[in-house]
């Protein structure tokens, strides 16, 4: 035997020693608990296909195999009452198996055992044994069951222990003479049913962990979005920050040279103020570095002036020549604004004016700006499209990018479809002052 020494090497033997003693620890985590994986919810997408149907068969097949399983064992095995009994508990097991299919299968092997136990020397034709046909087909649903709600391991474990069962009850003298075994016809349709459950269940837990992954793409998506768009709104805003910072910078250098004779205490100040102006001014621009991504503007359309309101008959007019037809109305008093709400409020414009013409071809839109005491209301709202809109080959930025821009400054922002089957986007920017 001088395969032995070389198992022994391979550790071989050892590994089927450690399996042999985690054996009984692993039959009984899975054949003696109720656990099992829960049937899915009403609103689930595959609920109004399989589960209405499997609860109709079950409770049909129930019927027929208790039927007809207390009339072979009373007939055939001369069991009497006790046949009809065990007839009532193979059907029994099968709808127990919708709900604790451990169990429920313990109730149709232990039914199966008892009824090839206590039977009775049949008289005339040789029957099956150590299962009844009806046994088979009760043994065979609670196994698909079972296999549909626990992990595979677990319905591979109560088919060995179902054919070791009904092995042992077939052997002699119980299997011989007027009995039949069985086993033959047994073994391949109860694993048939173990091996149906688990590809199912196999299936379904893929579709689980499929619409899991798509969850967590989108919302990694969307939180990517939201990043880019704020990354976006701060280069933008850059301009204007950088801009206050400058003038204060410049102030601060020329003051001392607007006053006679300075004392040295505002010399020292306004000397302070600048040196702090320029620090900030360092430090946005090492912001703005790391803010920047690979696909930046050119530097030329970087260091442009950011827009503001005042350039919004300039965007209208581009907006028409691409074939939008488009309709502004100002309420109000104009005025200038701060400059991250002008340039807020001409972004959201941009985006709103681009969006009607990506998603709503053939329709017109109308611009209504509204200077109030506390800020600037924007409403851009678009008609119906005459057309379909084409795919859009973009990742849905712009209402986020949007309501960013409006939270950014506190103020409230709303998008969404209106009656008549057109688009409406409203947002108010406030400048710190109370409405009237």
């Amino acid at each position: 035997m001088g395969w032995l020494p070389w198992l022994r090497r391979k550790g071989v033997l050892r590994r089927m020693a450690a399996a042999v003693r985690r054996t009984p620890r692993a039959l009984r985590e899975d054949l003696w608990t109720v656990d099992r994986d829960p049937l899915p919810p009403m609103g689930a997408p595959d609920w109004p296909v399989w589960r209405p149907v499997l609860v109709f068969a079950v409770l049909l097949a129930a019927l027929v195999v208790g039927g007809v399983g207390a009339n072979h064992l009373v007939v055939t095995y001369r069991l009497g009452r006790l046949g009809v009994l065990l007839g009532l508990v193979q059907a029994a097991a099968l709808v127990a198996a919708l709900y604790r299919p451990v169990p429920a299968w313990w109730m149709a092997t232990g039914s199966m055992a008892a009824a090839a136990l206590l039977h009775e020397s049949p008289t005339g034709a040789r029957v099956l044994y150590p299962w009844t046909g009806p046994g088979i087909a009760a043994q065979a649903g609670v196994l698909l069951l079972l296999a549909l709600r626990v992990r595979p391991r677990a319905a591979i474990s109560a088919l060995s222990v179902s054919v070791l069962i009904g092995a042992a009850l077939a052997l002699p003298p119980t299997g011989i003479h007027r009995y039949d075994s069985d086993l033959d016809l047994a073994v391949p349709v109860l694993a048939t049913a173990v091996l149906v459950g688990a590809a199912l269940r196999g299936r379904r837990v893929a579709r689980t962990q499929l619409v899991v992954q798509e969850e967590l793409t989108t919302e990694e998506r969307t939180r990517r979005t939201l990043l880019e768009e704020r990354n976006r709104i701060a280069r933008e805003l850059h301009d204007v920050v950088a801009h206050h910072m400058s003038v204060i910078s410049i102030q601060a250098q020329v003051a001392p040279h607007l006053v006679e004779n300075p004392p040295p205490e505002l010399r020292e100040n306004l000397a302070g103020i600048r040196e702090h102006a320029v620090e900030a001014l360092t430090e946005l621009r090492r912001v703005l570095g790391v803010l920047r991504s690979e696909d930046a503007r050119s530097d030329g359309t970087r260091h442009a002036p950011q827009p503001t309101l005042d350039r919004l008959d300039e965007l209208v007019g581009k907006v028409r020549a691409a074939g939008l037809a488009v309709a502004v109305e100002t309420r109000g008093e104009r005025r200038p604004l701060p400059p991250g709400v002008e340039l807020s409020a001409f972004r959201i414009v941009q985006e709103a004016l681009s969006n009607v013409l990506r998603h709503a071809p053939g329709a017109s839109a109308r611009v209504r700006v509204d200077y109030r005491r506390a800020g600037v209301a924007i409403r851009v709202a678009n008609t119906a499209p005459a057309l379909a809109a084409a795919p859009s080959p973009g990742m849905g930025h712009g209402v986020l990018g949007m309501r960013e821009r409006t939270a950014m400054l506190g103020g409230e922002f709303a998008a969404g479809p209106t009656p008549l089957g057109g688009y409406e986007v409203v947002a108010m920017l406030p400048v710190g002052l109370e409405d009237d």
